[in-house]
Order: structure tokens, then C-alpha cells, then sequence
């Protein structure tokens, strides 16, 4: 099994390896067959991994690669370290990449350079695995700064395109103010805990607190007590106590899973990622990079159990980023960015349950999402590949008849987010079982906010069922909106980009109804072995099968009424949205320019930090620096020796005129010494 784990990690290494340095070597094809082969091993390995791990008698595998770091009493090793979670992220990330490698084989086919794109998807998958399977926070960090540089490659991967480019410095800047976030938190994890490796800090959570003050979802009757004694962290100026500390590490902790999966305020740079190629769309922002955080907080959950005020704090931040995204999302335009919306405001669903206490019910929602998100940016792909490139549904319709397999593929994936299925029954497309089960979690947890993330989350399932009908409808109904030569060359995909669909729609299809009673059911114990913590787990799952029937019905009421809505108005009546959008002008570029963030942000950083460079530049470097400073001396020094060479004009009665001149000034001042 050690031998397994280790192919797993470094098949993509070595796959990155040889399409990066040898690429142009062997050619674009043996780049694509060699990559892309590595991963089909890695993927079936995984599968093999996950059944072991996950349904076998061992809890944790622990597999030592080397020594890595060793500075006075800080010890950390390099090693992989494969419970339930990360057995659970082997199957999302290689799955997931296995297929996009397949898929950019037909997508990628005319791009001159492929050897360094498939280069840079194995590379994105490498660091990806090593962000799961680390053993401590340190090398944790290591692949957390690796996905952040692959996503920089390759959303930036047309780099000649302006738009691109600035996109993937975006992506680049957004994700650092997070890492700091992240990295501080890992300092003060050491502080208190005086380790950064994951085994020492959840021994060390059971106990940090006294009996009866830990501030978690379990014991959130004793909101505001914290851990008497002295202040054990030094942080911003404060002297914090045991009980404050661990919330302010956790919230140090949660802001770089802000950064790192999008969520409110660090959202911005998801959007504009789509700039890059589409398998990049799936793979990074839809699948994997951004689960990143949830792994980070569901990893850390004994951590976070300490600080009822941080998961309060995870809870709203991922109600308010699930309402956003999914309002936003109602009225773009551009086919991509509302699925990038639709992974904003899923990933939101992840951190309520997360902030709720319902950690299983968080991963379980990541591992069906994976499927049915991949699946739709590869069915975006695929409409995008057939009418030569247009993004803008504006210019679509009527795509139906042309590219049935495509337009089934995608229905089964809007079926899925859109959570269709039969209530009280079990049976349902993968996102009506894991999505009712956190809306379900949430309003059984005893959090002081839930009543109010689950509102926002019925809310956000209604835009959901709408915004993506809305795509299926503007896409492949009515009458086509291209131009006549557009349409007269649409076609459907190769069979290299249509079998990853297949085996994608799969996994939408059935994920949810397989996996439902070990991620979040009677299995649950038996099925997650320790890897999560399991506290408050146990007794939302003793509520959650007793929620009113209206709860457990509002997900369901919630997607019916928005796909009638979007029927009614993109079917029915075309002409109701531009009614709409006359009478309600404001409301609609408010969404339209989603909520103006880019904007804010424009005038409080991009344009203030440009004023204090230029300032700095002009005033600081140009007037005091060159003016006043070692430049101005040296220019002074410089103007004073140009004046005395004009002096060396080479005329003698020039010489005997300064003669004179210096033996009338020498008597004078003789003559006048000698007076005094």
C-alpha cells in the first residue's frame, strides 16, 4: 500500500517532468499520451486506495518519504499521511484530472503548445496531492503555494492575451492576501501547541481547554466563556488567553480558506479565472484548487471545535457568499462565468455545514460537487468548441438538434446541481442528496446563526435551479441567435472530449444515493474512522432526521420554483427579462457588476497603492532622492566641474588676466589686514 500511495503522489511529478523539460522533444503528442496515461494509473489507484482505506480496517496509513526540516525543537518530517479525507480528495483530484487530461486532448488539439499546458496540469495535480496527503501544516503550506502557482500558469497559460494575463495576476494577488492569513496561523498554532504536525496538535486540542469551556458547535451553550488563565498569545498588540487564542489562529487559519476557495470579500479573482483555457475552468476552479479550504477546515475540525466564535464566523461568511454568488449569477451572460458563480456560491454551501458542525456533510457535498461541476464546464467546453470559440449565451440558442450528446450530458449535470429528486425517498441526482442534507444539518445545529444561513441557503437554492435552467434554455432552446456561417459549422465534440462527460454524468447521477450513509449516515462512524471530529457530528445527525417536513420539502419547493421562473421567462415570455431589466435598471447592473466589488476594490487598492507609487516615485525617488540625495550631490559636483573646465580655455592672456586678477585680490587683502 506504501508503494501505491507514493505512485499516486509522484506519477504526476514525474508526468510534469517529462512534458516540461522534454516536451519539444518528443513532440505534443507523446506530452499529451504520457500525462494523461500517468493519470489514468493514478486515477484507478486512487479508487483502489479509497475502497482500502475508507471500507478496510486501518484508520490512517502514514508513509515517511524523508526528513525535511529540522531547526532546534521544530521537527518536521516529509511524510503522507491517508485517512478517510484524504482517501476521499484522491478520488475528487484524480479523477477529475485523469478526465480533463483526457479531455484537453480534443479541446487543446490545434494549440501549438501543449506540451507545456499538460505540463502545467500535471503539475497543478502534483501539488494538489501533496496539500492532501501532508502530515503537518507546514507541508500543508507547500502545496497550498503549489496549486497557487499552477493556477497563476495556467489561468495565465495565453499569456499574450491581455485579458489572461491579468486574470491570472489577479487569481495571483487575491490568493496571497489569504496565505498570509494562513501562514500567521500556522505560527501560532506552533505558539500554542508547540508543533506543527497534525497527530501532536489533535492530541493536544482534546485537552487544551479546561472541562466544559471549549467554544465548538457541541458545547455552544457556554457562548463567551473562555479558558481562564494567563495570556498564552501576544497578537496584534493583544495579550490573549487560551480560549481567544485558539479563535484568533482559527480565524487565521479560515482566512486563507477564504482566499484559497473564494468566499466573500477574497471572491473577486474566481470569475476572471475563467479566462483560461476551459479544462483549466474545470479542473482548478470547480473540482479541486478551490476545495482547498474546506479540506483545510475539515482537516483542522478538532482545532476549530475550541472556538464556537470561529465556526460562527465560517457559517456566515459562507451563507452570505452562497446568497451572493448565486444573485450574481442570475444575469451573466458569459456561459463560463455562471458556473464560476454557481462554484462560488456551492463552495458557501460547504461552509455552513462546516461552520455548523456537520463535517461530513461538507465533504460529501465536495465529492458529489466535483462531479457534477466538472461535468458542467466540460459541457461548456464542448458548446464553446462547437460555435467556434463564443462565450456570450446572447449569441447562442437553438443548439439542440445540433449537439444532442452535449445537451444531454449538460442536462444530467443541471438536474444534478439543481438538486432534482424525490423527497423523503432517497432518490435524486447527487446534489439533491448532499446539498438537502447540509440546508437539512444546518437547520438542526444548534449554532445562534443558523436560522439564518438556512434562509440564505433556500434563497441561493432558488437562484441556483434558476440560473442554470436559465443556461440550458438561453444554450440549447429557441431560435438560434448566431450568425448564419456560425451555425452552419456547429458540430459535435470528439469521442476524446465526450467519454469524460459519460464518465462524469455518472458520478452525478449516482454519487449521492451510493455514498449518502457513509458520509453522512448510519455508516458514518465506520466510514470516516476517526478523521474527522465527530462531536457535535453525532447529535446533528440525532436531529436531523427529525427536521419539520416543510424544512426537509424547502430545498425542493426552492428548485421547483426557480426552474418554473426561468421556463416563464426564457421559454414562455422572452421578452419578460429585458421588461424586467428596463423597469428595475439599478437592481440589475448591481448584479450585472456583481455588486460592484471590482470596483470598490479598484478605488481602495488598485488606485490608492498606484497615488503612493507614483507619489513615492515623483516626489520620494525624484525630488528627494535625485534632487537632495546622492544623485543631486553627485549632479552639483558634476555642474560645478563643468564650470571649471570653461575655465581651461588655452588662451595665455586668459591665464595672465586671472594672474592679475589674483595678485590684485592678494595686496588688497594685505593692505587691509595690515589697517586692522
Amino acid at each position: 500500500m506504501d508503494t501505491l500511495i507514493k505512485a499516486i503522489v509522484f506519477l504526476p511529478l514525474i508526468g510534469f517532468l517529462i512534458a516540461g523539460l522534454f516536451g519539444t522533444a518528443i513532440g505534443a503528442k507523446a506530452s499529451e499520451y504520457v500525462t494523461t496515461g500517468f493519470m489514468m494509473v493514478v486515477a484507478v489507484l486512487s479508487w483502489i486506495v479509497f475502497f482500502h482505506v475508507a471500507f478496510g480496517e486501518t484508520e490512517m496509513i502514514r508513509v515517511s518519504v524523508l526528513r525535511w526540516v529540522q531547526s532546534g525543537g521544530f521537527d518536521s518530517e516529509w511524510a503522507f499521511r491517508v485517512d478517510t479525507l484524504t482517501a476521499v480528495m484522491f478520488v475528487v483530484v484524480n479523477t477529475v484530472s485523469c478526465l480533463v487530461h483526457l479531455y484537453s486532448i480534443g479541446y487543446m488539439h490545434h494549440d501549438p503548445h501543449r506540451p507545456r499546458f499538460f505540463a502545467y496540469l500535471s503539475l497543478f495535480t502534483f501539488a494538489m496531492l501533496m496539500l492532501v496527503t501532508s502530515d503537518n501544516l507546514l507541508q500543508m503550506f507547500f502545496g497550498w503555494e503549489g496549486v497557487g502557482l499552477a493556477s497563476y500558469l495556467l489561468i495565465g497559460f495565453w499569456y499574450k492575451k491581455p485579458s489572461a494575463s491579468a486574470a491570472a495576476m489577479k487569481a495571483f494577488i487575491v490568493n496571497r492576501v489569504g496565505d498570509f492569513g494562513f501562514i500567521l496561523g500556522i505560527f501560532g498554532v506552533f505558539v500554542l501547541f508547540g508543533s506543527v504536525n497534525f497527530e501532536t496538535i489533535f492530541a493536544a486540542t482534546a485537552t487544551y481547554l479546561p472541562a466544559g469551556e471549549a467554544h465548538g458547535a457541541a458545547a455552544a451553550a457556554t457562548e463567551g466563556a473562555h479558558a481562564a488563565g494567563d495570556a498564552v498569545l501576544n497578537f496584534l498588540g493583544m495579550q490573549l488567553d487560551k480560549g481567544h487564542a485558539v479563535t484568533a489562529v482559527c480565524l487565521l487559519l479560515f482566512m486563507g480558506a477564504m482566499g484559497k476557495s473564494a468566499q466573500f470579500l477574497l471572491h473577486t479573482w474566481l470569475p476572471d479565472a475563467m479566462e483560461g483555457p476551459t479544462p483549466v475552468s474545470a479542473l482548478i476552479h470547480a473540482a479541486t484548487m478551490v476545495t482547498a479550504g474546506v479540506f483545510l477546515v475539515a482537516r483542522m475540525s478538532p482545532l476549530f471545535e475550541l472556538s464556537h466564535t470561529a465556526l460562527t464566523v465560517v457559517t456566515v461568511v459562507g451563507a452570505i457568499t452562497a446568497f451572493f454568488a448565486a444573485s450574481v449569477g442570475l444575469v451573466q451572460n458569459d456561459i463560463k462565468r455562471v458556473i464560476a458563480y454557481s462554484t462560488c456560491s456551492q463552495l458557501g454551501y460547504m461552509f455552513v455545514a462546516l461552520g455548523c458542525g456537520a463535517y461530513g456533510a461538507a465533504v460529501f457535498h465536495l465529492f458529489t460537487h466535483a462531479f457534477f461541476k466538472a461535468l458542467l464546464f466540460l459541457c461548456a467546453g464542448s458548446v464553446i468548441h462547437a460555435v467556434d470559440g463564443e462565450q456570450d449565451m446572447r449569441y447562442m440558442g437553438g443548439l439542440r438538434p445540433h449537439i444532442k450528446i452535449t445537451f444531454w450530458m449538460m442536462m444530467l449535470g443541471t438536474l444534478a446541481i439543481t438538486g432534482v429528486g424525490i423527497p423523503f425517498s432517497g432518490i435524486g441526482f447527487a446534489g439533491f442528496i448532499s446539498k438537502d442534507i447540509i440546508i437539512e444539518a444546518t437547520y438542526a445545529a444548534h449554532s445562534p446563526v443558523s436560522g439564518f444561513a438556512f434562509a440564505l441557503l433556500v434563497i441561493a437554492a432558488c437562484f441556483t435551479s434558476f440560473y442554470s435552467w436559465r443556461l440550458i434554455f438561453m444554450t440549447f432552446y429557441g431560435k438560434p441567435r448566431a450568425s448564419h456561417d456560425v451555425m452552419h459549422h456547429v458540430h459535435e465534440s470528439p469521442m476524446v472530449m465526450l467519454v469524460p462527460l459519460f464518465v462524469l454524468a455518472v458520478g452525478a447521477v449516482v454519487a449521492g444515493m451510493v455514498f449518502e450513509g457513509y458520509f453522512f449516515g448510519h455508516e458514518y462512524a465506520e466510514f470516516w474512522q476517526g478523521a474527522l471530529f465527530t462531536g457535535p457530528e453525532n447529535e446533528i445527525l440525532e436531529h436531523f432526521h427529525h427536521v419539520p417536513a416543510l424544512v426537509a420539502l424547502s430545498p425542493f419547493i426552492a428548485m421547483v420554483l426557480g426552474f418554473v421562473t426561468a421556463w416563464y421567462m426564457y421559454i414562455a415570455s422572452p421578452q419578460t427579462p429585458k421588461y424586467l431589466a428596463d423597469q428595475h435598471r439599478g437592481l440589475y447592473q448591481f448584479l450585472l457588476n456583481k455588486w460592484y466589488f471590482d470596483e470598490l476594490y479598484d478605488v481602495l487598492f488598485v488606485r490608492s497603492a498606484k497615488w503612493l507609487g507614483t507619489f513615492l516615485w515623483k516626489e520620494g525617488d525624484g525630488r528627494v532622492i535625485d534632487g537632495y540625495g546622492p544623485n543631486g550631490i553627485a549632479a552639483r559636483v558634476v555642474d560645478v566641474t563643468d564650470r571649471v573646465v570653461r575655465l581651461q580655455t588655452g588662451y595665455l592672456y586668459h591665464y595672465a588676466f586671472v594672474m592679475l586678477i589674483g595678485i590684485a585680490a592678494l595686496i588688497t587683502w594685505m593692505m587691509l589686514g595690515s589697517s586692522f
